[in-house]
C-alpha cells in the first residue's frame, strides 16, 4: 500500500513537473520577444522536461528539472495528490533573464511499471523579461518510471505574450 501511494505521488508529481516545463515555454516565448509594452500576440509551444522528484512529504511532492525546446531552463514543481488518479501543481520555471510561474492539474494512470498522465495548465505571472507572460488551457502529457520516480513531459499549446 505504501508502494502503490508513493507510485500514485511520483505520477502527480510528473504531471506538475509537464505543467512546469510548459510554464517554461510560454516564459521563454514570452522574453524572446524583447519587447514590453506591444500588442499582444500568440505563440506556437513545444516543450521536454526529464525531471527528478527531491524530496515529499505525505501527498505533497517536490521536483526539479531542465526543460529544453522553445528556451531552456530550470524548473520546480509542487505536487499535490488529490487523489488516486487527479493531482494539482506550482510551478516555477527560472530561464535566463526572468522567471514564470504557474499553476496546473491533471489525472495519472498505473501502467505497470510506468504511469502515464494529462494535462493543463496555465501561466500566472511572470518577471524580468518575462513579464506579462499569461496563457490558459496549455496540454501536457508524460510518462513517469515507478522503480525511480524519472519523469519525461511534454507540452503543447498556445499562449499570449
Amino acid at each position: 500500500m505504501i508502494r502503490r501511494t508513493r507510485f500514485h505521488r511520483r505520477l502527480v508529481v510528473a504531471g506538475a513537473l509537464a505543467a512546469a516545463a510548459g510554464a517554461l515555454a510560454f516564459a521563454g516565448v514570452a522574453g524572446a520577444s524583447g519587447s514590453s509594452a506591444t500588442a499582444a500576440r500568440t505563440v506556437t509551444l513545444n516543450d521536454t522536461a526529464h525531471l527528478k522528484e527531491t524530496s515529499h512529504k505525505n501527498f505533497y511532492l517536490n521536483y526539479s528539472g531542465q526543460a529544453t525546446g522553445t528556451v531552456g531552463g530550470t524548473l520546480t514543481l509542487h505536487l499535490h495528490v488529490i487523489s488516486t488518479n487527479h493531482f494539482t501543481a506550482e510551478l516555477t520555471v527560472s530561464p535566463h533573464g526572468g522567471s514564470i510561474t504557474g499553476s496546473a492539474s491533471g489525472s495519472y494512470r498505473n501502467q505497470g511499471s510506468t504511469a502515464s498522465f494529462t494535462g493543463t495548465l496555465s501561466v500566472t505571472h511572470g518577471t524580468g523579461s518575462y513579464s506579462g507572460a499569461h496563457g490558459s488551457g496549455i496540454s501536457f502529457h508524460g510518462s513517469t518510471a515507478r522503480i525511480n520516480g524519472a519523469t519525461t513531459v511534454s507540452v503543447s499549446g498556445h499562449f499570449s505574450s
